[in-house]
């Protein structure tokens, strides 16, 4: 049974961290790019709804564990006529066929899932072939003084943030799952405190 915390405050303080402005700014640059059957990986509080194209998107599955984020989803804001379902599940363990879906979203997810690796072949399974993943995450920095930070902070902040880890490599994982690079661009982001700032995000595909 979760707790009163898990239940009603880490929701909150999850979505008021992923809906920041400079956050919000990133998701802009990436979801637009979905096109045909799209599943997203930790839909949370639904956060990315607003910025898929429905004439670019067939469908929108989205995947979360958590019971009270897929309610904020649920009422999230979307533009009219995009087609959303929402499924009890995680990323390690998606409920969906091989080869399902042209594009895999994953914003901000990585950090907090258990396995980052499983979630990603899970990816690439339900991907069809060339399907592409379109990714934004936060993660290991790639200066040292920024790091030993990340390291001596992340114990208590995972206990805070749902799980949140603040010292996995992104781009560097995505690659090693079989992906191939298409674009990544990488940059501290603006207004965010450097152990949690670095951000990094792309296109890559199913090889």
């Amino acid at each position: 049974m979760t707790s009163f915390y898990d239940r009603h405050i880490m929701p909150r303080l999850i979505g008021c961290a992923c809906g920041s402005k400079p956050i919000m700014k990133q998701r802009a640059k990436i979801v637009p790019l979905a096109e045909g059957r799209v599943l997203e990986l930790g839909m949370g509080g639904g956060l990315n709804l607003a910025f898929y194209d429905p004439a670019k998107v067939t469908s929108v599955a989205g995947v979360d564990p958590s019971a009270a984020l897929r309610a904020r989803a649920e009422a999230a804001p979307r533009p009219e006529g995009l087609k959303v379902k929402l499924r009890d599940g995680t990323a390690e363990s998606l409920p969906y066929e091989d080869h399902s879906f042209d594009c895999v979203v994953c914003t901000f997810t990585l950090c907090s899932v258990q396995d980052p690796d499983k979630a990603l072949a899970e990816a690439r399974r339900v991907l069809k072939p060339k399907g592409r993943l379109l990714f934004c995450e936060h993660g290991l920095a790639p200066d040292i003084d920024v790091r030993r930070w990340q390291f001596r902070v992340e114990p208590v902040w995972k206990a805070i943030a749902g799980g949140c880890h603040l010292t996995r490599p992104v781009a560097a994982s995505i690659a090693k799952a079989g992906f191939l690079m298409d674009r990544v661009e990488k940059m501290y982001l603006p207004g965010t405190p450097r152990i949690a700032g670095w951000n990094e995000w792309g296109v890559a595909t199913s090889a």
